[in-house]
């Protein structure tokens, strides 16, 4: 029986002792800024990309994953002896799954041995899809058995998070149905959940306080009756937050894991910084 490899993208953001105790794959994203080009999370730290932002007379912009960075990364795996399974950002936010596709019609040979899943999410929802079945994986799972736990762990996860300007969103065209809420006073903070792939609105809060306590009330709904819970961070240079925020959450909600974590840089591309919010596994 083949191996199994696991293939991601860097919006993931999987903390690096997990990515490697699982032996998951990341291809990175793509950030332009100007006339320069970064692998996401490889040449280009949130560290710096923030910093760089506060200052940056041109803003920058993203590309997806490349085919050929599709190509070469299944190609390799497909050699050492390897089943491969792809899951990666919603098709709704990204053309990255259409990369990984195209990549795989350049590899006639190999197609059966290639699946991809569309997580029709990112950030840690998608990282909590990701390993579930990378666990499984290692427990022997095949591809056609991870392929069905990964279409299965969709529907499990989840991510809330309060955004301090839309105006990230907007510029890059994934505000959704957040729309509505353009031109939002300055200490109203609206709430945004991706559903079925889509950045969309829940509710406007007055003051960011208010809002990440209706982000712990809002999961709680969602996950109602459903464990084991897991529960990440997700946040846009704003960590002193985002811990808070976990903290109150795991008191209150009692999950069996939690991560904490950033976004990449491409994600804060999109989020824009102060961006703060909870993604969840629950009920698998």
């Amino acid at each position: 029986m083949s191996k199994l490899a696991i293939v991601t993208d860097s919006t993931a953001y999987i903390p690096e002792n997990q990515l490697k105790e699982f032996n998951i794959t990341v291809t990175p994203q793509v950030l332009i800024w100007g006339e320069e080009t970064f692998k996401d999370g490889v040449d280009i730290l949130p560290e710096e990309f923030y910093r760089r932002l506060a200052t940056a007379k041109v803003m920058p912009t993203t590309s997806q994953v490349s085919i050929m960075t599709m190509k070469e990364t299944f190609e390799k795996l497909v050699e050492k002896g390897y089943d491969v399974l792809g899951i990666f950002i919603s098709s709704k936010l990204s053309g990255t799954i259409q990369s990984a596709m195209q990549a795989i019609e350049m590899l006639p040979k190999v197609k059966d041995k290639i699946a991809i899943v569309d997580s029709e999410s990112t950030a840690m929802a998608m990282g909590f899809q990701v390993l579930a079945v990378a666990r499984a994986a290692k427990d022997g799972a095949g591809l056609a058995d991870s392929r069905k736990l990964a279409e299965k762990a969709k529907s499990h996860t989840g991510v809330l998070f309060v955004v301090d300007t839309l105006e990230f969103l907007h510029r890059g065209g994934r505000i959704g149905g957040a729309q509505k809420f353009l031109g939002t006073a300055l200490n109203i903070k609206p709430i945004l959940e991706l559903r079925e792939g889509r950045v969309e609105s829940i509710e406007k809060v007055r003051t960011k306080a208010k809002a990440y306590d209706r982000v712990i009330e809002l999961l709680a709904e969602n996950i109602a009756g459903r464990s084991p819970v897991r529960l990440a961070t997700l946040h846009a240079n704003a960590e002193a937050d985002a811990k808070t925020l976990l903290e109150k959450a795991a008191a209150e909600i009692k999950p069996v894991e939690t991560v904490f974590a950033g976004v990449s840089p491409v994600i804060g591309t999109h989020a824009g910084p102060g961006t703060v919010g909870l993604a969840y596994m629950a009920g698998m």
